[in-house]
């Protein structure tokens, strides 16, 4: 999907908030709210409005990328399956009121997915038959829903969300466990492509079953699980850890390496373990977020749904299958409640909705006018996004506004700059302001 390379204030629908809303209990929720990201329908569900979807499909394209890097073909499965699939697994009944039960007009059990590894297992079982078929991966981002018993925290337990899961089909354990390392690897990159140092954590299985499972932390003051790992983990620079995908043995070199230090939410954590293995100096005790959740389940589902390849001797045997979720829309929120201030958001620039906020202190006046309008047209043709305040507002409203949508830049055109032939260049991160010619700031963010 394409976005607006550039858009104007006056022209877009931005409803920012002045106040706090009363029901947000979280950062994310507040600033989302506020910075007209977000609008709640219901409990736990909401409309996303201009400036929060081109967030929500910068995630997506990043999770997307990384999941065609390591080889894994987009597909697109429906919101609504069928109970049958689900009773043939064994999973209908044990999954609980999270799944949302209903039927058709000819009275057809039906259910809105909250997870597609039925599904899947059908598709493959259905079209695969042979040891050629094998090994294959197939991911899908979709709308999911899970009926919360108490939806909250905006977005970051909602009960619709925005989900990528993946599936791995291979014909023995080793090369699913192989497929499985694979996802992990491409876990980490998308999330350090968001600015996020994501911790990965051996994990319980819950409903999705099998025995080999992690979930991927990121530390958030306002998270939801307290965390306790070493130090070694979040200086970890994956950038320098580039690995042959089809090594087996580097591969799980790498792996080894990155879940050889200590790190345990608190349903796994021992204190004592934590002390002993981690000198003082590099121990983390914060709080963080859950933000993928990856498993290696082998035959579970392959078994019940009939989901055999026959072996170069003739044998026919059970595919081996691992899935693999990231919330997309859940990580929107994450990367709010690890990346703000008092002030707003504060974006990384892969997924922030626009680059460079244009600042026009003195609309209608002429000189004001001419530069902004010549630095709006040359942004649109650098392909640089960029917000263009051009309201007739008081400059306090302005810098309010912009600093909470949390664009990276901001470019400031006053009256005193433009008779000095100079606007101020802005990053939001920390605040620091150079004094630029206009051609300048435009080269610098076209860099």
């Amino acid at each position: 999907m394409r976005l607006s390379p550039a858009v104007r204030v006056s022209e877009y629908f931005l409803p920012t908030l002045r106040n706090d809303p009363a029901e947000a209990e979280i950062v994310s929720h507040r600033l989302m709210l506020r910075a007209g990201m977000i609008r709640q329908e219901s409990a736990g569900i909401y409309s996303w409005l201009p400036l929060g979807f081109r967030v929500l499909k910068k995630i997506e394209q990043i999770v997307r990328e990384e999941q065609d890097r390591i080889g894994a073909h987009e597909i697109l499965m429906p919101t609504i399956q069928s109970a049958d699939l689900w009773r043939k697994s064994g999973r209908y009944d044990d999954y609980g009121k999270e799944m949302l039960r209903i039927q058709d007009r000819h009275e057809r059990d039906m259910l809105f997915g909250p997870t597609n590894e039925e599904m899947i297992t059908d598709i493959f079982a259905e079209h695969a038959k042979s040891y050629k078929d094998a090994p294959l991966a197939m991911y899908h981002i979709q709308w999911k829903f899970r009926d919360e018993v108490r939806p909250r925290y905006g977005v970051m337990r909602g009960r619709e969300f925005l989900m990528k899961d993946a599936y791995t089909f291979d014909l023995d354990a080793e090369s699913g466990r192989h497929a499985y390392n694979k996802q992990f690897i491409a876990y980490l990159r998308t999330y350090a492509r968001m600015g996020l140092t994501a911790i990965p954590m051996a994990a319980d299985t819950g409903p999705i079953g099998g025995d080999l499972s992690h979930e991927f932390i990121i530390l958030a003051a306002t998270g939801e699980s307290k965390v306790w790992c070493d130090q070694a983990l979040l200086d970890f620079d994956l950038t320098n850890a580039d690995v042959d995908l089809g090594d087996r043995a580097a591969v799980q070199g790498l792996i080894d390496q990155l879940t050889a230090p200590y790190a345990a939410t608190d349903e796994q954590h021992d204190q004592d373990a934590f002390e002993s293995a981690v000198p003082e100096e590099r121990r983390v005790a914060e709080k963080g977020i859950e933000v993928g959740h990856i498993f290696f389940f082998g035959d579970k589902y392959s078994k019940p749904l009939d989901a055999y390849l026959d072996t170069k001797d003739g044998a026919r045997v059970p595919v081996q299958m691992g899935s693999y979720g990231v919330g997309v829309s859940r990580l929107a929120g994450a990367i709010i409640e690890a990346s703000h201030d008092e002030a707003g958001i504060i974006w990384p620039e892969a997924v922030a909705p626009f680059k460079a906020a244009l600042i026009n202190l003195r609309q209608g006046d002429d000189g004001c006018d001419a530069v902004c309008e010549d630095l709006y047209t040359k942004l649109q043709a650098a392909g640089v996004e960029a917000i263009y305040d051009d309201r007739d507002e008081r400059a306090g409203v302005k810098f309010s506004d912009m600093d909470l949508i949390g664009a990276p830049w901001q470019i400031i055109v006053g009256p005193k700059g433009v008779k000095a032939g100079i606007v101020e260049l802005k990053r939001r991160a920390d605040g620091e302001r150079d004094e630029l010619s206009a051609e300048a700031a435009l080269a610098k963010l076209s860099a």
